[in-house]
C-alpha cells in the first residue's frame, strides 16, 4: 500500500530464492555436504574443531570462526513424511571422535542413540499441543521444556561432559541463534538449558528447555560427549530433526495469548467459516484448514525458504508474518496462489470451489509452481492455515463493503458529470461487496505501546507495500483511532473499513464539487466465526467506534488530514430532506426478483423527485458490467410521505449477464427539483445458490472404511456441464477431486464416496460443487470418529488424490 517514505526495505529483497527451471514433480534427494574449504568433508571438520585448544570445560561449542553446513534453505522439503525422506550425508556413521578417524576409544562416552518421545501419544507432543500433526518427529513449541532419553555406551558420570546441539539454516552461527549449544547440567544462554532428571543404568533422560525467543522451523539435532578419553559427537539423523514453533501458552513468548478458548479456537481448530456476500445476504461456508495435515507443516516452512527469509529473522512473529502475507500470493515471488478475477478459470481451479487449504499447500509443496485460482478468502484461509500451523493465533475476518482505495485519500471518491451521469474513467475507487483477511495476535515491539493485541495481515494482492505485495501486520488500535502514520499499510486498511464515500459533480467551469457524503457506507460490518461455536461474532466494533460517534468522526477526520486530500471535509454542502432506502427481497438463482426503492420526504414542503435506477451485475470487487435493464420515473412526495418504486427482473433478463458470485448492483441517483438535493446510492445483493446434503452412512472409526452420501439438485433450467465435485476433512480425507460429467436442468443427483479416518475426535467433512454455470455451492457435516479398537491413529497419504480426480457415476438421478 503505497504511503510515502517508509523506514523499512521491504521483505529482503537481497536475498531472493530463484525457483529451478523446470520442478521436478517431487523433491531431489538431499545432495552430499561439501565443505567451502577445500574437500574436507563436514566431519573432518567438525572434529578438527572438536580438538581445538580454544574450548573450556564450560562450553562445548566450536571455534566462533569454524562455520557448520547445513540443508540449504532453498530445497523443497519432502511433504511424504520422515519415512521417506532422503538422508543426509551427515546421519551416516556411528559417531566421530577427536582425531576424526572414527574410532571408538575405551572409556569415552559414545551416545548410542536418542528417543526424543516424539510420538502422537507420548508426554512431549500432548504438553505442547502438537499431538494433533499428523508427523512422527518431534513437535515442540518454544520457551516450554520437553524431554528426551539418551541411550549411553555406559552409564553416565558426573564428570562427564555432555552438550545437546541444534542446528538449522546454512553457515549456523552461535551468535545468530542459528546454532543453540546446550551444556547438558550448565546453565545455557537465552533460556536455553538442559538438565538430568534420571541416570539409570545406560540411559540419561533430560529435560530441555527452549528460548522463548527461538527461531521457529525444522533443526537439525547431534549430541557431544566429552570424557578424559576423547570427544564422541552423535551424526546428523533426519529421524532425530525437531520441529520449534511459536507458543501462545507460554507467557514469555510475544505471541502468548492468556485465554485458553482463544488457543483452542485459533491455533487448534482445524475448520472454521468463512463470511460472503453482502451485509444484508451474509453467506457463509465452511473452510478446511487442515494445519496439522501431513505435509502442511513442511510447506509452511517452505514458504518461508522460498523467500529467502533470512533464518535468524524467523523468531520474530512480525516479520513472519509479513513475509507470509506476501509469500501467499504469486505476485512479484511465485508465491502459493494466483489471483484471478477475470471469471475464466479454464486453466486452473474456480475460487469458488476449493473447501480447503491443504490441496492448495501441498501442490506447491510437491511442484514449487504458484497454484491457480485463488480470490481473498482463499488467500485469507490459507494465511489462517499456516500462520495457526506455525503457531500464531489467527482468525478469518470478512468486512463487508470493504474501500479499495487507490490514491491515499482515505475516502472512496466517485465523480459524476453534470448530469449525475458516473465518469468511469475517473472513478478508480472501488466498493467490494466484501473482503476476507486475517486477525493474528502479537504483541508489537517495534510500536509505542498500547498497540499489542490484534494485528491484520492481507494476502489478497491488492497495492504495494515498500515495493511488494503484502499487507501488515497492522495494529487494529491504530485502525481503530485513524492513526495511520503507524506500520505497516495503515493508511490502506484504515480506508477499507472507515472511510467515506465521497460523491463529486462536475461544474460549469470543470471543477468539481462534493455534492453528497455517505457516511456510514464503508465498513459497515466486520464479522468472524465466533469461539466455540459455529456462529459468527460481529468485530466491527474492536476497528471502528461507534458510526457517527464524536470518536468515529474524529478518527475518519484526523487520518483523511494525512491523506492525499486534507481539505475534503472542509468544501461540503447538504441540503437533504429527502431520504432514500433500497430494499431487496430474498432472491434465488434462477428464480424472478424484484429490487424497490422508497422514497420519504422528511420536509414540510412537497418534492419532486425525478429518479433513475441502473440495474447490473457485478464482481464482488466492485467492478460492474454494463448495465442490463434501467428504470426513470419522476416522483411527487407530499411533506412526512413515502413512496415506492418498483423493478421488477425476470430470470431471462438476468441469466445472461451473470458473473461470479451471483452478484447484482443497483446504481440509484436522484434529484430533488425544489432544492437541488442530490440522492445518490448504489446497493449490492446476491443470489442465493442451494447447498450440498452430506449423510454419513454408518460409523465412523478411525482406520475402519466409512460411507458418505451427497445429494444436490440444480436449482436451474439449463443443463450443468463438466461438473466437479470436491471432498475434504482433517482427520478424514485427504482432499478428493470427483468429476461427475453433466447434470440436467432441475435435475436432483446422489453419489456416495467412503473414506477411512485417521484420526479421532469431532471433524468436518466439506464438499463442494462446480461447473461452468453455477458455482459457490458448498455442503458440510460433522463426522465424530470414534477410537481404532486397539487406540492410536491410522495415517495413510492415500487418502485422496489432489492433483487429479476421478471419474464418478450418479448413484441415483432424479427430476424436479
Amino acid at each position: 500500500m503505497t504511503e510515502g517514505p517508509r523506514s523499512d526495505v521491504g521483505r529482503w529483497g537481497g536475498n531472493p530464492w530463484q525457483p529451478p527451471t523446470t520442478p521436478s514433480p517431487e523433491p531431489e534427494p538431499e545432495p552430499e555436504s561439501r565443505s567451502r574449504r577445500g574437500g574436507r568433508s563436514f566431519w573432518a571438520r567438525c572434529c578438527g574443531c572438536c580438538s581445538c585448544g580454544n574450548r573450556t570445560d564450560d562450553d562445548l561449542g566450536p571455534e566462533p570462526s569454524r562455520g557448520r553446513g547445513s540443508r540449504s534453505g532453498s530445497r523443497r522439503p519432502d511433504s511424504r513424511g520422515s519415512d521417506s525422506r532422503q538422508p543426509g550425508s551427515r546421519g551416516r556413521g556411528s559417531g566421530v571422535n577427536a582425531t576424526g578417524d572414527g574410532t571408538i576409544r575405551e572409556g569415552m562416552l559414545v551416545v548410542t542413540g536418542v528417543d526424543l518421545l516424539s510420538s502422537r501419544s507420548d508426554q512431549n507432543r500432548r504438553e505442547h499441543h502438537t499431538d494433533e500433526f499428523e508427523y512422527n518427529e518431534l513437535i515442540v513449541r518454544r520457551g516450554q521444556p520437553f524431554h528426551m532419553v539418551l541411550l549411553l555406551s555406559r552409564p553416565y558420570e558426573s564428570s562427564d561432559h555432555v552438550a545437546l546441539e541444534l542446528h538449522i539454516g546454512n553457515n549456523p552461527e552461535v551468535g545468530k541463534g542459528t546454532h543453540v549449544i546446550i551444556p547438558v547440567g550448565k546453565g545455557g544462554s537465552g533460556g536455553w538449558k538442559a538438565q538430568v532428571t534420571k541416570a539409570s543404568g545406560q540411559n540419561l533422560n533430560l529435560r530441555v528447555h527452549t528460548s522463548p525467543n527461538a527461531i521457529i522451523g525444522k533443526f537439525q539435532f547431534t549430541v557431544r560427549t566429552r570424557t578424559e578419553a576423547g570427544e564422541f559427537q552423535l551424526p546428523f539423523d533426519p529421524h532425530n530433526e525437531i520441529y520449534i514453533l511459536f507458543n501462545p501458552w507460554c507467557p514469555e513468548d510475544i505471541v502468548y495469548v492468556d485465554r485458553e478458548d482463544w488457543r483452542q479456537e485459533y491455533v487448534l481448530n482445524e475448520s472454521g467459516r468463512i463470511y460472503y456476500g453482502t451485509e444484508a445476504q451474509i453467506g457463509e461456508r465452511t473452510w478446511n484448514y487442515g494445519q496439522f495435515d501431513h505435509g502442511v507443516l513442511d510447506a509452511c516452512l517452505y514458504i518461508l525458504d522460498r523467500r529467502g527469509m533470512p533464518y535468524g529473522g524467523r523468531g520474530d512473529p512480525v516479520s513472519v508474518s509479513r513475509v507470509i502475507s506476501a509469500m501467499v500470493n504469486s505476485l512479484d515471488d511465485n508465491g502459493v496462489l494466483i489471483g484471478n478475477w477475470s471469471g475464466d478459470y479454464s486453466r486452473g481451479t474456480n475460487p469458488s470451489a476449493w473447501v480447503g487449504s491443504v490441496e492448495i499447500l501441498l501442490s506447491y509443496l510437491r511442484t514449487g509452481y504458484s497454484v491457480p485460482y485463488g480470490q481473498c478468502w482463499v488467500f485469507a484461509g490459507v494465511t489462517t492455515t499456516v500462520l495457526r500451523c506455525l503457531g500464531l493465533a489467527t482468525r478469518t475476518v470478512t468486512n463487508f463493503n470493504s474501500a479499495h482505495d487507490t490514491d491515499t485519500s482515505l475516502t472512496m471518491d466517485i465523480y459524476f458529470d453534470e448530469n449525475m451521469k458516473p465518469l468511469e474513467h475517473l472513478n478508480h475507487d472501488s466498493v467490494w461487496n466484501f473482503h476476507v483477511w486475517n486477525d493474528c495476535w502479537m504483541k508489537r515491539p517495534d510500536l509505542p505501546s498500547g498497540f499489542d493485541g490484534w494485528q491484520v495481515v492481507d494476502a489478497t494482492p491488492q497495492e504495494t507495500s515498500s515495493g511488494i505485495f503484502c499487507c501488515g501486520p497492522c495494529s487494529v488500535e491504530s485502525i481503530k483511532n485513524g492513526l495511520v502514520y503507524m506500520k505497516y499499510d495503515t493508511p490502506f486498511i484504515f480506508a477499507e473499513v472507515n472511510s467515506d464515500k465521497v460523491y463529486w459533480q462536475r461544474q460549469a467551469d470543470g471543477s468539481f464539487k462534493i455534492v453528497y457524503v455517505e457516511e456510514k457506507a464503508i465498513g459497515t460490518l466486520i464479522i468472524t466465526k465466533a469461539i466455540g461455536s459455529h456462529m459468527r461474532e460481529d468485530v466491527t466494533h474492536i476497528y471502528k467506534h461507534p458510526e457517527g460517534s464524536e470518536a468515529e468522526r474524529k478518527a475518519v477526520e484526523t487520518a483523511a488530514a494525512h491523506g492525499s486530500k486534507p481539505n475534503v471535509y472542509a468544501t461540503r454542502d447538504s441540503a437533504e430532506d429527502v431520504a432514500l432506502q433500497v430494499e431487496a427481497q430474498d432472491a434465488v438463482m434462477g428464480q424472478d426478483l424484484t429490487v424497490c426503492v422508497v422514497l420519504t420526504n422528511r420536509g414540510g414542503s412537497l418534492r419532486t423527485v425525478k429518479l433513475h435506477l441502473y440495474l447490473s451485475v457485478t464482481f464482488y470487487t466492485g467492478v460492474t458490467g454494463s448495465v442490463f435493464k434501467e428504470s426513470k420515473k419522476e416522483v411527487v412526495l407530499q411533506p412526512g410521505a413515502s413512496d415506492r418504486v418498483d423493478m421488477p427482473v425476470a430470470y431471462k433478463e438476468y441469466q445472461p449477464h451473470l458473473v461470479d458470485q451471483g452478484a447484482m448492483l443497483l446504481n440509484v441517483s436522484g434529484h430533488v427539483k425544489e432544492n437541488g438535493q442530490v440522492l445518490a446510492k448504489q446497493h449490492t445483493f446476491r443470489l442465493r445458490t442451494p447447498d450440498l446434503s452430506l449423510t454419513l452412512l454408518g460409523a465412523a472409526v478411525v482406520g475402519q472404511e466409512c460411507e458418505v452420501q451427497i445429494v444436490f439438485k440444480n436449482p436451474l433450467p439449463v443443463t450443468l456441464t463438466n461438473v466437479v465435485f470436491r471432498l475434504e476433512g482433517s482427520g478424514l480425507q485427504r482432499p478428493k477431486i470427483l468429476n461427475v460429467g453433466d447434470i440436467g436442468g432441475n435435475e436432483t443427483v446422489t453419489l456416495r464416496q467412503t473414506f477411512v479416518p485417521v484420526r479421532p475426535g469431532p471433524r468436518q467433512l466439506i464438499a463442494s460443487l462446480d461447473s461452468p454455470q453455477l458455482s459457490q455451492v458448498h455442503g458440510v457435516i460433522q463426522v465424530d470418529v470414534a477410537p481404532a479398537p486397539g487406540g492410536g491413529s491410522f495415517f495413510s497419504d492415500a487418502g485422496g488424490n489432489s492433483s487429479s480426480g476421478e471419474t464418478i457415476p450418479m448413484a441415483s438421478r432424479g427430476g424436479a
